[in-house]
């Protein structure tokens, strides 16, 4: 089932169930994905309906902390409800020593043996964590692993 179906089919039965904040999410997904969509002019695959959530997701994480700093419990609530509901939705994400697993396996692929060889081995490597692990920790990674290595 593709992932804008499994949206719309959660979304019914959220709705038959009463639980309004999931409701209330789920359509603001299911929104998000209509927008670029039309955007786009053209459906999306479910490569680039999981982009969509990942944006999502990222929206609600950055005020979360805000909110907090702010005394504003309710809606860090919120936020946290929202975001647990579109994680269901996203591939799971990889764990540092998957990361370091690949990112070795890349730095061998690509010849690597020194921080040099960061922007080949991440060439290789992004396109495989793309969307399971953020940037900034597998850039880490791997530049801890050629300067361990030089």
């Amino acid at each position: 089932m593709a992932l804008t179906e499994k949206l719309m089919t959660d979304l019914k039965t959220a709705m038959r169930a009463g639980d309004q904040a999931r409701r209330d999410t789920l359509r603001m997904l299911r929104a998000a994905i209509q927008n670029e969509e039309v955007a786009r002019r053209a459906p999306l695959d479910d490569e680039a309906a999981i982009e969509v959530l990942q944006r999502e997701a990222k929206k609600r994480q950055e005020p979360l902390e805000v909110f907090r700093t702010a005394g504003r419990e309710d809606l860090a609530r919120q936020m946290e409800a929202e975001l647990a509901v579109i994680a269901e939705y996203l591939p799971q994400p990889l764990g540092a020593g998957e990361i370091e697993a690949l990112a070795r396996a890349a730095i061998a692929a690509a010849g690597a043996s020194d921080l040099k060889g960061v922007g080949l081995v991440m060439k290789v490597l992004m396109p495989q964590v793309k969307g399971r692990a953020d940037g900034r920790l597998v850039n880490e990674i791997v530049r801890r692993l050629l300067g361990e290595s030089s």
